[in-house]
């Protein structure tokens, strides 16, 4: 990676796009874009900002990723997750553009998700990712990365499924979880360190980016809640056979094996990960 580089990392004031800009390699500047920063709805504001500052590459993070946001807001959802990517994607046609996607892309009837399957959501949001993952595959210098649910400590505090959790518990509510909903949790101080690596190398085309373990939600919040070591009993199983809200998609889990081939490092099994790093929030 060149000493000076200049990256654009959209959504920094989220999960993803927050480590990514704390974990930001030496010799490299992380330009972090929040709402406040840079309106993305706004074309002419982007355009100009862009040629301006003219970055060396975009890790693209921003997104409505709020599932049931998507689903009473579909106009919002596609301009900000679709018509902001491909604008951004087409402004970034000559340098490497990473477009953080979803494992939702997926209907969560095969699980263990490869790259070449065929993307079926069964969610706006998830409908949202994969329409805008059609634009970015346009350019074949452009990298799609799918990723599985991060955890961590966001700037408000609000956007993490662990602080969601974290935050039920210490009001002494209880939530309920499904044992048969299976996700690849994964740390997003981990994700960012990796999408860093996925740069340095450029990597380009579609990567799954996820934790090591296919985990039930239920067991994602027991082994969350003996990690903070509060709150066990106020995690309920529960089973999408008794779920009447919208679509779920059962099991997203994602085969990284394609990706990890290219690391340095190896991605991490979630419980480990915990074990590891005692005091992190996820």
């Amino acid at each position: 990676m060149k000493a000076s580089k200049r990256v654009w990392v959209t959504g920094a004031g989220g999960l993803i796009g927050n480590y990514v800009v704390q974990t930001a390699p030496t010799g490299c500047s992380p330009i972090g874009l929040t709402r406040q920063d840079l309106d993305l709805l706004d074309l002419s504001v982007v355009e100009n900002r862009f040629r301006r500052e003219n970055p060396d590459a975009i890790i693209h993070c921003a997104a409505i990723s709020s599932n049931p946001f998507c689903q009473e807001h579909p106009q919002l959802a596609q301009r900000t997750n679709v018509e902001t990517t491909q604008i951004l994607s087409s402004f970034a046609e000559s340098i490497p553009f990473i477009f953080i996607s979803s494992d939702l892309v997926f209907d969560g009837k095969k699980g263990a998700y490869v790259e070449s399957d065929s993307p079926n959501p069964l969610s706006k949001y998830g409908e949202t990712k994969a329409e805008a993952e059609m634009h970015v595959m346009k350019n074949s210098r452009h990298t799609i990365i799918r990723t599985s649910l991060n955890g961590g400590k966001s700037p408000t505090r609000n956007r993490g499924f662990n602080e969601h959790l974290q935050q039920t518990i210490r009001a002494g509510k209880t939530m309920t979880l499904f044992t048969d909903e299976y996700r690849s949790p994964i740390s997003a101080k981990e994700t960012a360190r990796t999408l860093w690596e996925i740069l340095n190398q450029n990597l380009t085309g579609i990567l799954h980016l996820a934790g090591a373990e296919r985990l039930s939600r239920f067991k994602i919040g027991r082994l969350l809640a003996d990690h903070w070591k509060e709150g066990r009993d106020q995690i309920l199983a529960g089973s999408l056979n008794d779920y009447k809200g919208p679509p779920r998609a059962a099991d997203t889990s994602l085969c990284c094996e394609k990706l990890q081939t290219n690391l340095r490092f190896p991605l991490p099994r979630f419980s480990q990960w915990l074990q590891e790093n005692p005091t992190a929030p996820f």
